[in-house]
């Protein structure tokens, strides 16, 4: 989970330096055709037998998802500074924990919720809403960040039936098919440049997806999700350093708790796992 953080902040990166230039649906269309040639190797291993058999509907509805949720996020990285697009985004767990407990039946703790809601308190303090005027780009995050929680719940419960590599594999071929129809609306031709930092784009992506299926395969979701809060410190240090974002101290404020709080929730699990399940 921490690997697959790191990855999607060389999304992030990449996609802010890029957001002035090209348009967001059209970029992330061509991350996502990149996607495809990456796991080639993995349809030729697989075979497409296994593809095939593979529940389809599943994947194509969580890459119709998916899909309008990575055109928000895309528009939102051009509109809004690296940390608050992170921020915004952390309203994602709250949605995935509510529909680990309700859709998939898992077992939502005490210290997991404690650890969540801290995350979410954490990111609010950076935002502080209200305070500001709310951007459209601030609306858009808000709108994907649901729409990124279903994505998460169907992909844990396909890790049931498919491989790492299958699922990841699907979500880049059907995402691609999402984009397609308004990528054509509003494209027009890359520089050599464009097209090497969306192929890097890609491969981290790509890494990130694979990575967070691992973790699903391994824990609960509602155990992995506070991990996730770390993308903020990894987020503002990028803003900071590559694009000169001065953070200022309710960002920091804020990012000391989610850090509080992934920190605090880590060891919680590792003594839940020692103990019988029921001393949390």
């Amino acid at each position: 989970m921490l690997l697959s953080g790191i990855m999607f902040i060389g999304v992030t990166g990449i996609v802010r330096y890029l957001g002035g230039e090209m348009h967001p649906i059209q970029a992330a269309f061509i991350r996502y055709a990149f996607g495809i040639v990456l796991v080639v190797p993995v349809i030729l291993r697989v075979g497409l037998y296994e593809l095939l058999s593979a529940r389809i509907r599943l994947h194509a509805g969580r890459g119709l998802v998916h899909g309008i949720g990575v055109m928000l996020w895309f528009y939102a990285m051009s509109r809004l500074p690296i940390a608050e697009v992170t921020a915004l985004g952390f309203t994602t767990p709250i949605f995935t924990t509510a529909g680990a407990m309700l859709i998939l039946g898992e077992r939502v703790k005490n210290y997991r919720v404690a650890g969540i809601l801290l995350g979410f308190i954490g990111a609010m303090i950076v935002l502080r809403p209200g305070l500001r005027i709310i951007d459209f780009g601030a609306v858009a995050m808000l709108f994907a960040a649901p729409l990124f929680a279903c994505s998460l719940l169907l992909a844990k419960v396909a890790t049931k039936t498919e491989s790492s590599s299958v699922i990841v594999a699907l979500l880049s071929v059907f995402c691609t098919l999402t984009l397609l129809p308004l990528a054509l609306v509003y494209w027009r031709t890359p520089t050599m440049e464009e097209w090497s930092l969306l192929f890097l784009t890609a491969i981290f992506a790509t890494l990130g997806h694979y990575f967070l299926t691992r973790a699903f395969q391994s824990a609960e979701l509602s155990a992995l999700q506070p991990f996730a809060f770390l993308q903020l410190v990894w987020a503002t240090l990028l803003g900071l350093v590559v694009f000169s974002e001065q953070p200022d101290l309710w960002l920091w404020l804020g990012a000391g708790l989610i850090v509080f709080s992934a920190t605090w929730i880590g060891r919680q699990e590792v003594r839940s796992s020692r103990n019988p399940p029921d001393d949390c």
